[in-house]
């Protein structure tokens, strides 16, 4: 979701194509997971000659990206073919001009998703700079990043942890520790070491690669932000949540400063603390953090925005947990915390199905037309806070019965009509309207459907 800049060439199927400007480069320091700047960029060191033929190779692969840009896939492959023919015909097989342009088909293929392809023009790109500037030149160091990222985007780990590994020496040897290139490095060798479950050696390698951009004056850069969230979500999954929260607040901190409340992704990074508070416990913190992201997307966003209504969802489950530190003492007070969750599901849930019937309209108006990639996602989104708004009321229902001491026997009809509507939205959007099935949904959906059995006392077809 984070992926921008001309190292993002967004076409809709894909945020992280860059292509070289130059033969003899250095890669740039916004390089990023999931804002992935793996062309070749100039280093000043006069190696390589402007003639006719770096002009033309620079109209074709201009004329490439253009192509690209506007979704001419065929005629921008062309123009990044005839780049490499031009560079070869008029520098020689092994000059670094035809590393450059393999470089930039390499990174079209990728893109395409055409691996198969893309993987030997990286290797060519790697042999003609070893050729040309030796084994241990930053430009070889580069390549070699850019081969990691490749590797890394198809999961081999292990080919990704190779590469990246001989760039970051190269890079240290011939730049220094401190230079942003190595930063940047660095911060992908620890994503792949935590994806093969190296999450010490990962930690220690990002958290570096975020000192030293903070150290060298791009504390604020939205790389620095992205890696951040990362660390923060790394943190999350290993259940450190004081650690979590002390990276959330230095984002939220960052994103007050920069962008102001007027910015949703302020509102956002606020909203990921709030969740943090909630899962340590802390709901006074999380409410007022909550309730602000509430009135700052009103103010920002359509009133049946489904994002409102995600806000909500989570003010119910910020006055559910309230409520269970209330009912012991003073039932009343836990009473009033199940009407205010139960009043923020409602309006989650007529949010959520506003939505859904917006896209489904929308999506039959576009059939005939286009992929509709976008409403894709936001009808998934909408299902997914629907399944859920349905299946914390159930709760919420359960939870008040429990407090007015109605008897078990007696099947609370409230909780079983939000678990019946669960089960039919599911299957209304997922199988009659096709909306494509996530985890997410799925497991929602399945949570209802055996809470709904276990409360009818049989199954439920």
């Amino acid at each position: 979701m984070d992926c921008y800049i001309w190292t993002s060439m967004t076409l809709g199927i894909s945020a992280n194509a860059t292509f070289a400007e130059n033969a003899t480069t250095e890669a740039s320091s916004n390089n990023d997971l999931g804002d992935d700047l793996v062309g070749l960029r100039k280093i000043e060191d006069g190696s390589v000659v402007s003639n006719i033929h770096t002009a033309k190779w620079r109209v074709f692969t201009d004329k490439a990206r253009e192509f690209f840009q506007q979704g001419k896939l065929d005629e921008a492959e062309k123009l990044f073919l005839s780049a490499i023919q031009e560079a070869k015909e008029g520098f020689g097989e092994q000059d670094p001009h035809v590393a450059s342009a393999c470089n930039n088909l390499a990174e079209f293929y990728r893109v395409k998703r055409a691996f198969d392809k893309a993987e030997p023009l990286y290797l060519e790109a790697i042999n003609i700079l070893e050729e040309s500037f030796g084994p241990d030149d930053v430009r070889v160091g580069v390549a070699a990043h850019n081969l990691g990222q490749f590797y890394l985007g198809q999961k081999k780990l292990e080919e990704a942890r190779v590469k990246y590994e001989r760039a970051l020496k190269i890079k240290r040897r011939v730049l220094g520790y401190g230079h942003s290139e190595c930063s940047d490095t660095m911060f992908h060798l620890g994503v792949v070491l935590y994806l093969q479950g190296k999450e010490r050696d990962a930690e220690v390698l990002i958290k570096d690669s975020i000192r030293m951009l903070e150290e060298g004056g791009e504390g604020e850069s939205s790389v620095c932000i992205r890696r951040l969230r990362y660390l923060s979500q790394i943190y999350m999954k290993s259940h450190q949540v004081a650690e979590a929260e002390m990276v959330q607040r230095k984002i939220l901190h960052v994103m007050e400063l920069s962008k102001g409340w007027n910015s949703l992704a302020t509102v956002i990074a606020a909203e990921s603390l709030a969740l943090t508070l909630l899962a340590s416990g802390n709901t006074k913190d999380s409410k007022d953090l909550l309730e602000r992201c509430l009135n700052a997307r009103k103010d920002l966003l359509p009133s049946d925005h489904i994002q409102i209504g995600a806000n909500l969802l989570h003010l119910a489950r910020v006055a559910m947990l309230d409520c269970g530190r209330h009912k012991m003492l003073d039932v009343s007070k836990a009473e009033a915390e199940l009407d205010m969750a139960k009043n923020h599901l409602h309006n989650s849930i007529r949010i959520a199905r506003e939505c859904l019937r917006k896209v489904s309209k929308q999506k039959d108006k576009l059939k005939r037309y286009s992929e509709p990639g976008d409403s894709r996602k936001e009808g998934q989104a909408a299902l997914a806070i629907l399944l859920q708004s349905l299946n914390t009321l159930s709760s919420v229902e359960l939870e008040k019965q429990e407090l007015q001491k109605i008897q078990e026997g007696n099947i609370n009809l409230e909780a079983q009509e939000a678990l019946l509507q669960c089960i039919s939205a599911y299957k209304e959007f997922v199988s009659e309207r096709s909306i494509a099935d996530t985890p997410e949904i799925k497991n929602e959906y399945l949570s209802c459907l055996k809470r709904a059995q276990n409360l009818l006392g049989h199954k439920i077809h």
